[in-house]
């Protein structure tokens, strides 16, 4: 079982003048469900080497039981540091996609021509693509066979406006997560605010925030098994 999983390399939060990346939480819980169940897990990210890490996912309130681990894990801090670059993996062969948030993919996987391509192979050949939070902004332009959203007609979930608007970022992010995953066409579903709540539609698994990452997760290796 070959996971790969992707993350931004983006680290700007627009003009705000603020640090983004990606949201610990949503690599660290998926990580060890993998990690955990045998997984062999490829890491790759636009650039390779070491993803930006919003630094608000890091701060003390934000730590998890995997968050915890991953900080005391010498050798997934050593592989999270040496990610692949995603242009040199895209055609690997893998099991099944993950792709983490935080609001740094609004800005680059979203538009990712090497990204859009996995993601739309992947998805043809009948293997799980699941992203969580803001990682469905991947979905913006990935299209499916007949040349159509590649969400469209599906259920799907990601961050609400409700919690950008929240965390006071709904005039920042490029996009909303909600909207445009109603403009391509998908029956988006949101949970409560900060609650786990994940969709999977055939093989396609949504999370809609960082409470949801580790569910999501587990949903991926029941499609796989």
């Amino acid at each position: 079982m070959k996971i790969l999983m992707v993350l931004t390399s983006h680290d700007r939060l627009g003009d705000t003048g603020q640090k983004t990346g990606f949201w610990l939480e949503e690599f660290a819980a998926p990580y060890y469900v993998f990690k955990d169940a045998g997984a062999e897990i490829v890491l790759a990210s636009p650039k390779g080497g070491q993803p930006p890490l919003d630094p608000k996912s890091d701060a003390p309130d934000a730590q998890t039981a995997a968050t915890v681990r991953f900080s005391g894990d010498a050798d997934a801090v050593a592989a999270l540091a040496a990610t692949r670059r995603l242009a040199d993996v895209a055609k690997d062969e893998f099991d099944a996609v993950f792709y983490p948030g935080g609001h740094g993919p609004l800005w680059d996987l979203a538009e990712d021509r090497d990204s859009i391509r996995l993601i739309e192979t992947t998805f043809s050949a009948g293997k799980p693509v699941a992203a969580v939070c803001h990682g469905p902004a991947v979905f913006r332009h990935a299209r499916g066979a007949l040349g159509e959203p590649l969400v469209k007609d599906k259920r799907v979930t990601a961050f609400s406006n409700a919690e950008e608007d929240a965390v006071g970022l709904g005039d920042v992010v490029p996009f909303s997560l909600e909207d445009m995953l109603k403009a391509n066409g998908a029956a988006y579903e949101r949970g409560e605010p900060w609650q786990s709540y994940v969709v999977t539609d055939g093989r396609l698994v949504t999370g809609q925030n960082p409470a949801s990452s580790e569910e999501a997760a587990q949903e991926v290796l029941r499609l796989l098994r």
